[in-house]
């Protein structure tokens, strides 16, 4: 009121205090590894040896197909490749002889020659049975489908009985689960700002999981790949973390394809003029907060803000260093009236390091 005692208020000092600058961006989490199992040979599937849903480690048999036909090639092949080196064995034995006779009046070049090429011959066609051989037995390996990655592994498109082959497609997919990807595109200049802060390396900014419970997931990541191009119709690049996806139990937090926010921080604070989140008003032109002059005296001032949380406010323009601001009975104060200043009852200050967030 007009005349009356100056209305008491808390007040605190606009000083710079360490701040970790944080941006939020809609992501989503991707596996570092999915493979899509596909059969090599054409059979009729016999059996599927895993649980659907289940994870499963590398080399564990997923499915066996109908193996006795490749057994039979395998033994036609074996039997073939002792024919010929028993055929060999017999050219080697002529060809000894007509070396032997060459030696004697009897002896006859042109027969040498035929024994000679004879033996070549059979020496080259155990090699073509041997080649047809490994490749009857690695046919027959074929015949059992096993894990290539450890992953979660999904749901099986066939079933026992039905004849698979190579254009069968997708017999069912594996994908890895730890760690995970989480990815999320970024407008171009703030990668450029990004880069320049981080000195134009990845892993100078620290990921943090909002889930889609709100949650914020317990371990965090590094910033490790920037995609090499924009996307032209939103002017945006790619970026991706690196996160840890432990199991708890028999489950793992991070999903694949789960639609999560990135909370992307740097690993070092830097300096920045803060103060009291309560300290700091807004009206249609924009925000101010009431200086507290050497005459006692609130001064309604102007401020750009910089990175925000709840706790408190990064001024970026509009206030100097030490100047007092209005925490307590901020209400009670108009432009030029005279205030009764004293320490604020709870100074709200940003601990070292503390997040700064902005969503984009």
């Amino acid at each position: 009121m007009p005349g009356g005692p100056a209305p008491a208020v808390g007040v605190v000092a606009a000083t710079r205090q360490p701040i970790t600058q944080s941006s939020e961006y809609i992501a989503r989490i991707q596996s570092t590894n999915r493979v899509n199992l596909v059969a090599r040979v054409s059979a009729f599937l016999e059996q599927v040896l895993f649980t659907e849903g289940a994870e499963v480690k590398k080399g564990m048999l997923l499915y066996r197909l109908e193996q006795a036909p490749f057994r039979a090639d395998v033994q036609a092949k074996e039997a073939q490749v002792a024919q010929f080196r028993a055929q060999l064995r017999n050219a080697q034995a002529v060809l000894a002889r007509t070396e032997a006779l060459l030696k004697t009046p009897a002896g006859q070049q042109s027969s040498h020659d035929v024994a000679v090429a004879n033996e070549q011959a059979l020496r080259a066609q155990i090699l073509g049975a041997e080649a047809q051989l490994q490749q009857s037995g690695i046919n027959l390996e074929y015949t059992e489908i096993r894990a290539p990655i450890d992953g979660k592994i999904g749901r099986t498109a066939v079933t026992v009985g039905n004849f698979v082959g190579p254009g069968t497609g997708t017999l069912v997919s594996i994908v890895s689960q730890d760690p995970m990807y989480v990815v999320f595109p970024v407008p171009t200049r703030t990668v450029i700002e990004l880069q320049r802060r981080g000195g134009g390396k990845t892993g100078s900014q620290v990921i943090r999981i909002r889930l889609p419970d709100g949650t914020l997931y317990e371990h965090t990541g590094l910033l490790d790949f920037v995609d090499n191009s924009v996307t032209g119709n939103t002017d945006t690049m790619i970026l991706r973390g690196l996160l840890p996806n432990p199991q708890h139990g028999n489950r793992r937090v991070l999903i694949d394809g789960e639609l999560v926010t990135a909370i992307l921080q740097d690993v070092a604070p830097i300096e920045a003029l803060a103060v009291p989140r309560a300290a700091v008003l807004a009206d249609q032109e924009g925000d101010y907060v009431f200086v507290v002059g050497k005459d006692n005296k609130a001064e309604k001032r102007r401020v750009k803000l910089g990175q925000s949380t709840p706790g408190f406010a990064a001024i970026i323009n509009g206030l100097a260093q030490g100047e007092t601001v209005v925490v307590d009975g901020i209400q009670r104060v108009r432009p030029g009236q005279p205030v009764a200043p004293g320490p604020a009852a709870a100074q709200v200050q940003p601990p070292a390091g503390a997040p700064a967030g902005t969503k984009q």
